[in-house]
């Protein structure tokens, strides 16, 4: 039995209906551009993520962009964040004009802040907090030391929509926050888009411009902008799919349950290591993650039995050949190289059934014991 790293095609058939109706209502009113399809969802997110003000953007990239220009970092500047996430943190930074400084991460896979500490510099001017895997960074300790070295806070939802801690949802809690809806997110949409979020309505305000070649009326612009709008008609999928999110959320923590029992009973410590398993939500598993022995070796035979796993990142951003003239060489941030070695993610998805998942642990099992 062939297990696919993941199955769109499953959760669009249990809405194709509605979602359909939606793109049909769209185009019977021919506005595809902004316009009010676009209003609602920016506002029932921000209902949902209790945020301030949401503006829908072209990628969780362009996002990203777009909360740096609006809280004014560029040149001269230096932002930190974790060595081990997607490109798209670090490439951001370097567009602002100002310098990306990698700090090392912990065994969560999340920012570690004693060196984040240590890396800070009088020119620190922001943090870029990634909720890596769905798992929320614990906000109190970030807050407390951007209190004390005053620095702006940006969150990295894009892989942690709907997760949650005491603190607030991911997306609520920095000066500003950026979200993916790429197809494979826990809410995706059909094809790029993304969501930035801001703390108050003035910065909601300036980003909303900004997003629209900052024009503050038509053809008359205060700054240079961009052209980074979402899509209405991923709006309106999206809007679908919203009220089903916490849901499929739930339903991918049952799946990792399930992946942790099934591992466990399996006895396979001596190879691999589980992700840790918080039984609140502040973690959504984008990602079922594990750290394990021969990991490339296990990979290539997992994709031989039909088993779609992944590597999610095989190459630190440190590491990475456009970032060879910034401080921060192999060895330096070791756990971050260390995970870039053995991490290798399992297919989750609200619709992955306990046959599939059997069929996963077995094929690692063999591996390990064959």
């Amino acid at each position: 039995m062939k297990v696919p790293q993941l199955d769109l095609r499953a959760q669009y058939e249990s809405l194709r209906e509605p979602i359909l109706e939606g793109v049909e209502r769209l185009f019977s009113s021919q506005r595809f551009v902004l316009g009010q399809t676009v209003a609602d969802f920016e506002q029932a997110m921000a209902e949902y993520l209790a945020a301030p003000v949401c503006v829908g953007m072209s990628s969780g990239s362009e996002a990203l962009r777009v909360a740096l220009a609006i809280l004014d970092i560029g040149p001269g500047d230096e932002v930190l964040l974790p060595a081990y996430t997607f490109f798209a943190t670090a490439g951001a930074v370097a567009h602002a004009g100002a310098r990306p400084v990698f700090v090392d991460v912990g065994d969560d896979f999340l920012i570690d802040m004693e060196d984040l500490r240590r890396a800070l510099t009088p020119r620190s001017r922001a943090v870029i907090a990634v909720h890596l895997f769905g798992l929320q960074v614990p906000w109190g300790p970030l807050r407390a030391l951007a209190e004390e070295r005053g620095l702006l806070l940006i969150e990295d939802a894009a892989q942690s929509i709907g997760s949650r801690r005491p603190e607030g949802r991911s997306g609520s809690l920095g000066d500003a926050a950026a979200f993916s809806f790429f197809p494979s997110k826990n809410l995706g949409g059909a094809g790029d888009g993304g969501l930035l979020c801001c703390r108050d309505e003035q910065l909601g305000e300036r980003a909303l411009r900004y997003r629209n070649h900052g024009e503050a009326s038509r053809y008359h612009h205060e700054e240079v902008g961009i052209n980074g709008r979402l899509d209405a008609i991923q709006a309106a999928v999206l809007q679908v799919k919203l009220p089903h999110l916490d849901g499929w959320n739930r339903r991918r923590r049952e799946r990792a349950r399930r992946y942790d029992a099934l591992l466990a009973d399996l006895g396979l410590e001596e190879w691999i290591r589980r992700p840790a398993l918080p039984e609140a939500e502040e973690h959504v598993f984008h990602q079922y993650t594990l750290r394990a022995e021969g990991r490339d070796e296990l990979l290539a035979h997992l994709m031989d039995c039909g088993i779609g796993a992944a590597v999610y990142y095989p190459l630190p951003l440190h590491r990475q050949p456009c970032f060879a003239g910034l401080p921060g060489n192999e060895g330096q941030l070791p756990v971050s190289e260390r995970l870039a070695r053995e991490a290798i993610s399992l297919p989750i998805y609200p619709e992955l059934t306990g046959e599939q998942q059997e069929q996963v642990t077995a094929s690692i099992a063999a591996f390990y014991r064959d």
